[in-house]
């Protein structure tokens, strides 16, 4: 698994964050979501790598990243400060300008590092996500029910951390099933499902991860009601599956078009949320015509 991809260790202002790159060509930064880390990529990264530099990152709180204590306000784990910690780790591995593709919580990174950083960004990809604010303003039944884990993980601590600690691979499990096109592990199965049940058995994560939900409800939605005028300036493609939740509830195209100055690609894959572990192939094949240009 990721033959020939080496694993580095980026000191940053938070700590030391590991990251995993290969191949050679331009740079393109893939970012997870949750609840996972960045072997979530692992079919994707190799088929990208023959074209491109790819640099696979851990999200602060998320795998094997630093994770530090949340503050009253939330702002250690808004998408401001998790986009910096991006860009300040693609500064120290010398790339000036990037790609970004971020699933889940990553491609929310992504999103504010293009907004941000926009003399970093060269191209974003977001895959399977609505803009934050576009969700909770068409928060209905629905929606509640499928993003039941927003409103849970958003409540005041230690609620969610406890609940979640009392049977952490139950959490977990239960999540990549529930989410998958599948309705089972079979997709996570092998190295990474360990790899997440690893994380998720520690209070720290649980912590963290949850201050990264709080952050989405608070500090996230202040920072983007600040910035409601201001456009993606890159090119966008948007990915997702057509087995879940942003399908049915969204044109998630239109949603990004009202988001971006320039130009917004993309389409629905035949697979549930998790794009590069369920429909790996045409995941890199959606990345890779986007990436070319």
């Amino acid at each position: 698994m990721l033959d020939g991809f080496e694993r580095r260790l980026v000191q940053l202002e938070a700590g030391a964050f590991p990251v995993r790159i290969g191949g050679s060509g331009p740079p393109v930064l893939l970012l997870h979501g949750y609840p996972q880390n960045q072997l979530m990529w692992h079919r994707v990264a190799p088929l990208l790598a023959a074209r491109w530099t790819v640099v696979l990152a851990d999200l602060r709180g998320y795998g094997e990243a630093p994770k530090p204590p949340g503050d009253p306000a939330h702002r250690a784990y808004s998408k401001r400060v998790m986009a910096a910690d991006m860009a300040a780790l693609m500064t120290a591995l010398g790339f000036a300008r990037f790609s970004v593709a971020g699933h889940d919580r990553g491609g929310r990174v992504g999103h504010r590092l293009a907004l941000d950083h926009p003399e970093r960004v060269e191209r974003l990809a977001v895959l399977d996500i609505v803009p934050t604010r576009t969700v909770f303003a068409h928060t209905d039944r629905e929606l509640a029910l499928g993003y039941f884990h927003w409103f849970f993980l958003a409540q005041p601590a230690p609620l969610p951390e406890r609940m979640i600690g009392a049977d952490p691979d139950l959490w977990l499990e239960a999540l990549l099933a529930r989410w998958s096109g599948t309705g089972d592990l079979a997709p996570f199965d092998g190295p990474p499902l360990e790899s997440y049940r690893t994380a998720f058995r520690s209070p720290a994560t649980i912590h963290a991860t949850t201050e990264d939900y709080r952050a989405a409800a608070t500090i996230d939605l202040e920072d983007d009601a600040a910035d409601a005028e201001r456009k993606i300036g890159c090119p966008v493609l948007a990915l997702w599956g057509e087995r879940g939740l942003m399908h049915r509830r969204f044109d998630v195209l239109a949603t990004w078009r009202e988001k971006a100055a320039g130009p917004v690609a993309g389409g629905p894959l035949p697979c549930g949320h998790f794009l590069p572990e369920e429909a790996p192939e045409a995941t890199a094949t959606g990345l890779a015509g986007f990436l070319a240009g």
